[in-house]
């Protein structure tokens, strides 16, 4: 295994878990730790943004550019996993779920789409 994949798995293994974790704290009512999940939460966001920049750094490119395309795409990702996380919402918390199963598929859908805007189609 290359250094770049092991950096990068570990990242982002440890970033995402951090995530999750925050993501329920938050969500989850019963554990009455709402403040402290937006905190873990925000932790596991910026490990994964600096994962980012370590395995841009290790291949030798630069960093993004931000042009139109890139805003945008980020921008659509951004809608897809929301849309994405309402459904899980609507169906774990507020007890919808032919609705939120509706609204988490297109999330999914969406988040779908960004491999031909961002990969292309040979």
């Amino acid at each position: 295994m290359k250094k770049k994949n092991f950096v990068s798995m570990i990242m982002g293994t440890v970033g995402g878990i951090l995530f999750a974790i925050g993501m329920c704290m938050c969500l989850l009512p019963q554990w009455n730790a709402f403040n402290q999940g937006i905190v873990m939460g925000a932790a596991g966001a910026v490990i994964l943004l600096a994962m980012l920049i370590v395995r841009r750094r290790m291949e030798g490119k630069p960093a993004v550019k931000l042009n139109g395309k890139a805003v945008g795409t980020i921008l659509f990702g951004i809608v897809g996993a929301l849309a994405l996380g309402v459904g899980m919402c609507m169906v774990m918390v507020w007890n919808m779920l032919i609705q939120g199963i509706l609204v988490g598929l297109v999330g999914i859908v969406l988040l779908l789409c960004l491999i031909p805007i961002v990969k292309g189609l040979e």
